[in-house]
């Protein structure tokens, strides 16, 4: 049989630190059939210089203005024929079989739409640390409708050496199935071009999850990410990224949320948005402009949340189950856990 196909979908925006050894990491896969698109938003630091010397190797596309994380991503995956899409930020460096075992792990199961590897922390500059941290081993969402990698800055323990479902995947490094981004886009978009950049991954996550497909961890595929974004960090973040996060935690809701899932936890929920929109009144300023245009483009996404009910597979209580402050994951089947277990001890 020949090896899957799989679009390895890149956006870069002034990442010319990274971006060579990620294309490089890229080339050294082996055992699957990758085709790599880069979309470029407007980079003035030399990205693209870079990426001409991959001529052959990408397909670049080059935009004449920044259209943001979620549209160039919408760009790549349009191009993409393969059967399976690989989302990656330049930041990430893959190790030797990363994608493939991503793919095996997400053949075993024909409901999985996502799969996700062990994500671990680096430094800027591809760095190493002194410790072996999570940077990500999936994402969760507790009842205040946060969503957090699951693991992260803990240490790379026994607890994240099996595989188990999760309720989604971080972009920076996400595989998702071709039927499974056909089925849920909206309006021909996969990630919503309406957030911009920030919480697209738990957006599509989210929506996948309504729509009866999973998500699936595997211990077998390790990463290391430099996170530029951390959490509690808001000072640190541009005025236009903090910005954003606020709209876009308001906008994912809109889209998503039930009514039963809000009664369930509407005084968490509550809370957590008095104290959002406080700070915004009395410190964060520069974020206001998020609930403005929640109101301009609320018909546009009033439309999106009727498109994506509708076409609901999944039952209340089974969406409810994980909203839940200590992160959830669920058991994959034996089976699976036991052939994945192997992938691991053999690369170890």
């Amino acid at each position: 049989m020949p090896d899957p196909s799989v679009c390895v979908s890149i956006v870069t925006y002034n990442s010319g630190r990274y971006i060579r050894r990620c294309l490089d990491a890229v080339r050294s896969q082996q055992g699957v059939r990758v085709d790599v698109v880069v979309v470029d938003n407007a980079s003035t630091d030399g990205t693209r210089k870079v990426l001409e010397g991959y001529r052959g190797f990408i397909r670049a596309i080059y935009n004449s203005r920044n259209v943001g994380f979620a549209e160039a991503q919408n760009q790549a995956i349009r191009c993409a024929g393969a059967e399976w899409v690989l989302a990656l930020n330049p930041d990430v460096l893959m190790q030797p079989g990363f994608i493939r075992s991503l793919v095996e792990a997400g053949e075993m199961d024909s409901s999985v739409g996502a799969v996700c590897g062990k994500l671990l922390s680096i430094g800027p500059g591809f760095q190493p640390l002194a410790e072996r941290l999570i940077d990500s081993a999936g994402l969760y969402f507790t009842p205040s409708m946060r969503h957090f990698d699951r693991g992260w800055h803990e240490p790379d323990g026994e607890c994240f050496g099996r595989a188990e479902y999760v309720f989604g995947a971080s972009a920076a490094a996400a595989l998702y199935r071709r039927r499974m981004i056909d089925d849920i886009s909206v309006e021909g978009d996969f990630f919503d071009p309406d957030f911009f950049s920030y919480r697209e991954d738990a957006d599509v996550a989210w929506r996948a999850q309504l729509l009866g497909w999973r998500s699936i961890y595997t211990p077998a595929a390790v990463a290391y990410h430099v996170r530029s974004v951390l959490p509690g960090s808001r000072r640190a973040v541009p005025h236009l990224i903090n910005m954003h996060s606020v709209k876009n935690r308001f906008l994912m809701r809109i889209k998503n949320i039930s009514g039963h899932l809000y009664r369930r936890n509407w005084f968490s929920i509550t809370a957590r948005d008095v104290m959002v929109i406080l700070c915004c009144l009395l410190w964060e300023h520069t974020s206001l402009k998020a609930f403005w245009l929640l109101v301009k483009n609320r018909k546009q996404a009033l439309a999106k949340r009727r498109l994506i009910q509708a076409g609901r597979r999944v039952d209340h209580e089974y969406m409810a189950s994980w909203f839940q402050y200590a992160p959830v994951s669920k058991k994959a089947p034996k089976r699976m856990v036991r052939l994945l277990s192997r992938s691991v001890t053999a690369k170890t």
